[in-house]
Order: structure tokens, then sequence, then C-alpha cells
């Protein structure tokens, strides 16, 4: 299996993991919160809406233009803290932050 399709795999887990976790549904950002220069947008964003909007959204344009990997990923620590300060289901949390710790494990290797 190519880089590109284990990717594609860690990213439909995720998906999946985040709407169990009821992380999914939430309104599409401004056009202008894109525009951010912040870390994970984190001025004009939540977490999850970066991750869906952003992070899965330039994953998979990397996985159609079969482009080469970022040389570093490290956002799951990122999601734990998140996800604790939100005070998620701690079943939730964990599962949430192994999609995407996968995520920056084939990123990262590749």
């Amino acid at each position: 299996m190519s880089v590109h399709q284990q990717l594609q795999t860690a990213l439909l887990e995720l998906e999946a993991t985040m709407k169990a976790a009821n992380l999914w549904r939430m309104p599409t950002p401004e056009a202008s919160a894109f525009a951010s220069e912040q870390p994970f947008c984190i001025d004009t964003m939540s977490l999850p809406q970066w991750i869906r909007f952003v992070f899965i959204a330039r994953l998979n344009a990397m996985i159609e233009a079969q482009s080469a990997m970022p040389a570093k990923c490290d956002v799951a620590p990122a999601v734990a803290a998140y996800l604790m300060q939100e005070k998620v289901r701690a079943s939730d949390q964990l599962l949430v932050v192994r999609a995407v710790e996968r995520i920056d494990q084939i990123v990262t290797d590749n």
C-alpha cells in the first residue's frame, strides 16, 4: 500500500472517529478564517474546525496530487490538549488522538 493510500485510510478513520465523538458537525468557517497565520488557525477556528476544514482538506489535496509528504507532522499533542480542556469523554479523546497520531506517523515516516 502506498503512503498516499495509507494516509487516505487514516484520514477516513479520523473522520469516522470524529463523527462518533460528535466532533464533526459544525459550521464551515468564514472565508476570512482561512487566512489566519496562527498555528491551527487558533484565532479564527476551533481545533475540530481546523482539523476538518484545513488539516484533512490539505492532506486530501496532497493525496489527489500525489505530492510529497511534509517533513514533519505533529498535530496529536495539540489535539490531546484541546480534547482534555474541552472535557471530551476519555474514550473519545483516546480514539481521536490515536487517529491523529497515526496520521502524524504516516506523514513523518515518509
